[in-house]
């Protein structure tokens, strides 16, 4: 995660509580990270949780992708980051003008 990523969570945080993470398979916005509320956003078999987030207050903040994403992803190095621009009306961060977004690259296969 970014600094700048960092910085839009901590403040989210303070309006709708813990968040978590899941990374759109292309349907409502691309394929974007979208952020809820914690809980607010259903995960079931077909997903899998990529790691937890360590924030500085001690919580973690989780990041999901569906399997099926994850078999054309698993080989990239994924950051999420922040830019200008309104993404989804249902990802949190949309009333603050800023979206999420994913930068990658490949895995080194060293």
């Amino acid at each position: 995660m970014t600094r700048e990523a960092l910085d839009l969570v901590q403040r989210l945080q303070q309006v709708h509580g813990p968040l978590m993470f899941h990374q759109s398979g292309g349907c409502c916005d691309g394929s974007s990270p979208m952020c809820f509320p914690a809980g607010d956003f259903r995960t079931g078999d077909a997903d899998i949780l990529l790691g937890t987030f360590g924030l500085p207050d001690g919580t973690g903040l989780p990041f999901w992708m569906s399997r099926e994403q994850f078999e054309y992803w698993k080989h990239t190095h994924l950051t999420l980051d922040v830019v200008d621009g309104r993404g989804s009306g249902f990802s949190v961060e949309a009333p603050e003008g800023k979206r999420f977004l994913i930068r990658s690259r490949l895995m080194d296969p060293r």
